[in-house]
């Protein structure tokens, strides 16, 4: 028996990453998951690898975000296929690469609140219905600290993801009379993303990873995917409008982000 037997999840961005850790972990605990994702190939080896793994039930949906008529269908497809949804975790992202201020496109900063705030917002308002519905609504959202630090050279970035927490926090004011819980999480992680950016600067990553407190950068199933079930699971049930820092204690004292950038 799994914490979230008989749960349905919709992870954005779940064809790799975070979002294949976060969907993973929460199969793991017995949820059905949608994984909406752009890429057709990485998104059908996710949900067959959630089936394979753990027995549930997967349902690959190909979603761009930041169309909000894909997005739309997303949440659509969740409550066809499965007759409820429960856990709404907004995590797609598409690297937009780094630029300092002075040189970022508009398009870019666009791109960014197309990509981390529209598409949320799309989604939770879809999906509103449904989680409201059964007592056991959860939106789990996925920020960073990037943007409660102010890293350089990722504006469109940090933007989008504080942008994105406080739209979270207030829905987690408004939905919380209907036990809707919503949450951030702020991870540490060993995505595809991040490995690019250490790829090209792998000094910085060196100094990252020694300077965290736990001495290593986190997995994103067994590290980050482990928390987003704890918040998707009834254990989570008064918790609500939070910032959790999954990052083996990097927050406490900052970390070394400084990308080579001309």
């Amino acid at each position: 028996m799994g914490k979230l037997d008989g749960r349905v999840a919709v992870v954005t961005g779940a064809g790799m990453g975070i979002g294949r850790g976060v969907a993973g972990a929460l199969a793991r605990e017995g949820a059905s998951v949608v994984v909406a994702e752009v890429d057709e190939a990485a998104g059908v080896d996710t949900a067959r690898w959630l089936t394979d793994e753990w027995g549930v039930r997967a349902l690959f949906q190909r979603t761009d975000v930041t169309d909000r008529d894909q997005v739309h269908a997303m949440v659509d497809a969740a409550t066809e296929e499965f007759g409820r949804l429960d856990i709404l975790v907004n995590n797609a992202w598409r690297s937009l690469g780094f630029e300092r201020i002075e040189k970022t496109a508009e398009d870019a900063m666009r791109a960014g609140f197309d990509m981390g705030v529209m598409a949320a917002f799309w989604a939770m308002q879809r999906a509103y219905p449904a989680l409201a519905a059964n007592g056991t609504g959860r939106v789990i959202t996925m920020c960073s600290l990037n943007g409660v630090n102010a890293h350089m050279y990722s504006a469109p970035y940090n933007a989008a993801k504080e942008a994105l927490r406080s739209m979270t926090r207030t829905a987690a004011r408004e939905w919380a009379p209907k036990q809707v819980c919503c949450n951030v999480i702020c991870p540490g992680a060993q995505s595809a993303a991040y490995q690019r950016v250490a790829d090209a600067n792998p000094q910085m990553a060196a100094a990252q990873a020694a300077a965290n407190p736990m001495g290593r950068i986190g997995d994103p199933l067994d590290d980050i995917g482990t928390v987003a079930a704890f918040l998707a699971s009834d254990d989570s049930r008064y918790l609500t409008g939070n910032t959790l820092f999954v990052d083996g204690g990097g927050h406490i004292n900052g970390v070394q982000w400084a990308p080579a950038v001309d």
